[in-house]
């Protein structure tokens, strides 16, 4: 077992892991963050994003271990301080960019790291970035909508799929 210490979502954390613990299992094991989902423990489907020091991270692929230190943000750690949701979220909801909710998270996560790293994305350029992230219900279309809407920008230039 080893020892590991990291802030989660603005606050200092620590626990036991075996050396094979993988990220989201720290989270969702010990510390009992369930929004970090895992679909698919092979780093395709994207369920399991969080952002590791600002940087977007499929948690199903990185060791506990290896965020010894680091500054980990998680779905649960996206609301505003007062507890409603981001503007990333928000536009989610408006937007219906979730149907069964489970690739949410994940989506959410990278969307908000799209914006970070390019904040008014074309639609080509939102649609490139979600690569790494499966939804099977939405086609996407409502999900690309919800990020161009928080970006600020005008979702009726859209085409209907």
């Amino acid at each position: 077992m080893t020892q590991v210490s990291m802030t989660v979502n603005g606050k200092a954390v620590s626990g036991e892991v075996e050396g094979r613990t993988l990220l989201s299992g720290f989270l969702r094991d010990s510390l009992n963050l369930t929004g970090t989902h895992v679909g698919c423990d092979t780093s395709q489907c994207g369920a399991c994003v969080v952002h590791v020091d600002g940087q977007a991270v499929k948690a199903c692929t990185m060791l506990a271990g290896e965020a010894e230190g680091a500054d980990v943000t998680t779905i649960e750690g996206m609301a505003n301080p007062d507890g409603s949701l981001s503007t990333i979220q928000q536009a989610f909801q408006d937007h219906h960019g979730l149907q069964c909710g489970f690739c949410t998270p994940g989506m959410v996560m990278s969307a908000a790291a799209l914006l970070q790293d390019n904040p008014n994305p074309s639609e080509t350029e939102i649609r490139e970035y979600l690569e790494g992230n499966i939804c099977r219900c939405t086609g996407y279309h409502n999900i690309v909508k919800a990020i161009m809407a928080a970006a600020g920008q005008d979702v009726s230039k859209i085409a209907a799929e």
